[in-house]
């Protein structure tokens, strides 16, 4: 089987290479500055009409929805170069919407799809743990779960096309009201004269403990804002919550109250900065610096 790898990215990197460790043959897209590196490492490099031409499974980790589409159904797209049979996983974070109609209009041309995203953040998709949400054919899902298998420790289908990025709307919500969450409580510490990294140790086994916050209360306390997720990511795929949520009459007032503080972040070129740093809107209304 040949893969074609589309994006290579903060993400889409290592987790190409780790294809690569488990013996794939890969193709990345000769149009990412990146190439050269997966090259070095055993990739072939080909264009993406090249990509689509060769590869019986094709990959994607770009930013959104139009970028997907762009790639797949554009001018030129991948989409059309492709074998009937072969298939298509979208392993960008996008609108489920924008699923079901990339799969629609690759279906009329004989090319199954999966939308899988994924989460976990750089340092899983170095190490190859990422956590993969699914939709689409469970016979197509069972064919490829062992290509995300050498990407992730945890691939589950969630249903139809557009499933996965569901699932992926509801942990990212998750995800950023817990950051948000984190970052209220720690400065409340703080100004309560109370050492936030006491705080962290002590509170970390209970109930109030999460991967999140395993992960990011370090991040906080050390000011480091280095992104193993951007800020800008976490907006857009926040809004695409929010979108899908106004289509199905979801209430979410959380995420939008959460999506202000970092679209206030954005504003103060906090865009670039990993999401934890929303941590810094606190700081900014408190004048301190948590744990320091």
């Amino acid at each position: 089987m040949r893969i074609g790898f589309i994006g290579l990215g903060i993400m889409g990197k290592p987790m190409a290479k780790n294809l690569l460790k488990a013996g794939y043959d890969l193709t990345v897209s000769s149009a990412n500055r990146a190439h050269g590196e997966l090259v070095a490492a055993g990739a072939k490099a080909a264009t993406n009409a090249e990509i689509g031409e060769t590869c019986d499974l094709v990959l994607t980790m770009v930013p959104n929805s139009p970028q997907v589409k762009a790639v797949m159904l554009g001018a030129d797209g991948v989409g059309a170069h492709m074998k009937p049979g072969s298939t298509f996983i979208d392993m960008s974070s996008i609108n489920p919407v924008a699923s079901r109609e990339i799969a629609a209009e690759l279906e009329k041309l004989g090319v199954e799809m999966l939308d899988a995203p994924v989460s976990g953040g750089e340092p899983k998709a170095i190490d190859g743990t990422l956590s993969f949400m699914v939709g689409g054919k469970q016979e197509v899902f069972d064919r490829f779960k062992p290509v995300l298998e050498a990407m992730g420790s945890s691939v589950v289908r969630c249903g139809e096309v557009g499933a996965g990025n569901t699932t992926k709307l509801a942990n990212q919500i998750i995800v950023a009201c817990n950051i948000q969450a984190l970052a209220e409580a720690l400065t409340l510490a703080q100004k309560a004269g109370v050492d936030p990294a006491l705080v962290f140790d002590a509170i970390k086994g209970g109930l109030a403990g999460s991967t999140v916050m395993n992960a990011k209360a370090p991040m906080m306390m050390a000011g480091n804002d280095k992104p193993g997720f951007k800020i800008d990511l976490h907006i857009k795929d926040l809004n695409n919550a929010l979108d899908c949520a106004h289509t199905v009459g979801a209430p979410v007032p959380m995420t939008a109250e959460v999506q202000e503080i970092l679209q206030w972040m954005h504003n103060h070129e906090g865009g670039q900065k990993d999401h934890s740093a929303i941590a810094q809107y606190y700081e900014f209304l408190t004048g301190i610096e948590i744990g320091r």
